[in-house]
């Protein structure tokens, strides 16, 4: 995962007023959230051969104007997770980029009543000139969590990942409940036993689609494995040696699987 701050080379700032120039940054997005690159991977100068959907700045990146642009377009272009591995500066920001985008895209119309909104003159924020409400860019909080028990590692094999044999315990806040209890209830839901030592690590934006993922790490406490059969197929306690690492480094789960590794003597 990448370790370094978004603000290094970025500085937030929204403006509708602002064009593009030649030497900007345009991080243009077809329907599918793919990011189109040139022949040499890099982000275009230009936006003349594209149908434009929108196109609104959105700061500051490396001493040069950023803006997010959608355009209708049936070519295939980069998925982020692909960009990550070939250059983790550019789909730090484009992951930026790409969640602005679909803010707009959702909520260029009222979900209260409808009405088309308006771009706020200040904040980056969509209000609806007929009932008031505003619209400003959402993310979803998601839990994560390492458990151990000892020199072992409880993982859960899930329904809905066909290319990923084991996985960390993970889920959605639900409204009303603090991070903390979202954590003993995933994991009590999922693999029917309880943790003590709850201690938060650190989070990670995860733009699949709208996610801020916030890592902790756990100790056993008590109960039997046992899973739901729906959402989770499978559950194990894994020495180090016999975990199967994931391919990619781009998720925080494989960061707190390297920390559990590298705990162990």
């Amino acid at each position: 995962m990448i370790e370094k701050s978004l603000y290094e080379n970025y500085e937030v700032n929204f403006d509708e007023t602002k064009t593009p120039d030649s030497d900007d940054y345009l991080f243009i997005f077809n329907n599918e959230r793919e990011l189109y690159l040139n022949e040499d991977k890099k982000l275009p100068k230009s936006l003349d051969d594209f149908k434009i959907d929108f196109c609104f700045y959105i700061g500051d990146y490396k001493d040069a104007k950023a803006f997010v642009v959608n355009v209708e377009s049936d070519e295939s272009f980069y998925p982020l997770q692909e960009v990550y591995e070939f250059d983790h500066d550019l789909y730090h920001i484009a992951g930026k980029a790409v969640l602005v985008r679909d803010w707009y895209v959702s909520h260029r119309f009222c979900g209260r009543c409808g009405t088309e909104t308006q771009i706020d003159e200040k904040d980056m924020m969509l209000k609806c000139p007929s009932c008031g409400q505003n619209h400003y860019p959402r993310i979803a909080p998601a839990i994560i969590v390492a458990i151990r028990n000892g020199d072992e590692l409880l993982m859960a094999k899930h329904s809905y990942h066909d290319n990923i044999r084991y996985a960390l315990i993970a889920g959605f806040v639900e409204p009303g409940e603090s991070i903390e209890e979202a954590v003993h209830r995933e994991v009590l839901e999922e693999v029917g036993v309880k943790i003590k030592n709850l201690e938060y690590q650190r989070s990670q934006s995860w733009p699949f689609p709208n996610s801020l993922m916030l890592a902790f790490t756990a100790d056993y406490d008590s109960g039997e494995i046992k899973v739901d059969g729906d959402e989770i197929v499978k559950a194990n306690w894994f020495k180090k040696d016999e975990i199967i690492r994931y391919g990619s480094d781009i998720s925080i789960s494989d960061w707190l699987i390297q920390s559990f590794i590298d705990s162990i003597e």
